[in-house]
């Protein structure tokens, strides 16, 4: 009997392996949700669709006018989950134009909050307070917001502020609806993340959160939290997708950068 050649013995362990990770991953995904739980209506979700127009739209609005701070400071921005550091380069730019310095949190796509990212944007934080020489501020959309929160547990000399924008940290990780696509996208349980969370405590320096009723992805109830999980809220109006470039929510950011 003819053996096969190494390199296809290897290459069918590989789709093997590769194949029995996707089913891990769609076991994942199709997880029965034990749990009492309200995510958004789907009417909502449905609204998170209107951001693929918000540059259109954004063509025909008043430019935004803006202050110059009166705090200046930098600030790092960490995206939400499936999210480039790119689609918060908007926000970026509006903070920069009031005297801030905007900084990426240096990973690329947040695809999950798993060990090796978590150290990244951790070695991160410790770089730009070692180059800037001040706390800085840290500006977490959803998950991002979520991460911000821990990293500033084990740093809070290096943080001078977080800012949430629609992070699910209060409550069940499954009351929004994309617990399933980040399971199946992450590899792991929402509620199982590869580094030790305490989501719902609050970290010992300022922490506030922005949160909408019109949040489409988010339980309203779990980005708003309950006291003692955040120092104060802030409800807007616009979806989950329009923390990142809406003019309320940009505005928003900047009131609470120029808050000493």
């Amino acid at each position: 009997m003819a053996t096969l050649p190494f390199k296809d013995i290897a290459l069918r362990e590989a789709a093997l392996q590769h194949k029995a990770e996707l089913a891990r991953r769609w076991a994942l995904a199709s997880e029965p949700c034990a749990e009492e739980v309200s995510a958004p209506r789907a009417k909502l979700l449905l609204g998170e669709l209107g951001w693929v127009a918000e540059p259109v739209k954004r063509l025909f609005r008043p430019t935004l006018d803006i202050a110059e701070a009166k705090h200046k400071r930098t600030v790092m921005l960490l995206p939400g989950f499936g999210a480039h550091p790119i689609r918060m380069r908007y926000m970026a730019r509006q903070l920069e134009k009031a005297g801030h310095t905007a900084k990426r949190w240096g990973v690329g796509y947040n695809f999950g909050a798993t060990e090796d990212r978590f150290r990244k944007v951790e070695r991160r934080l410790i770089d730009l307070f070692e180059r800037t020489g001040e706390p800085v501020v840290l500006v977490g959309w959803s998950l991002g917001g979520v991460m911000a929160r821990e990293i500033a547990k084990l740093h809070p000399d290096k943080v001078a502020k977080i800012i949430t924008m629609g992070s699910p940290f209060s409550g069940s990780p499954r009351a929004n609806n994309g617990w399933r696509a980040y399971q199946a996208i992450a590899g792991h349980r929402v509620d199982e993340p590869e580094f030790d969370a305490n989501p719902s405590e609050k970290p010992p320096v300022e922490t506030v959160a922005l949160w909408s009723p019109r949040d489409g992805v988010v339980s309203p109830r779990s980005a708003c939290g309950r006291p003692g999980e955040r120092d104060r809220t802030v409800c807007l109006r616009c979806t989950h997708m329009g923390f990142v470039n809406t003019p309320e929510a940009i505005e928003s950011v900047l009131r609470e950068l120029d808050c000493p």
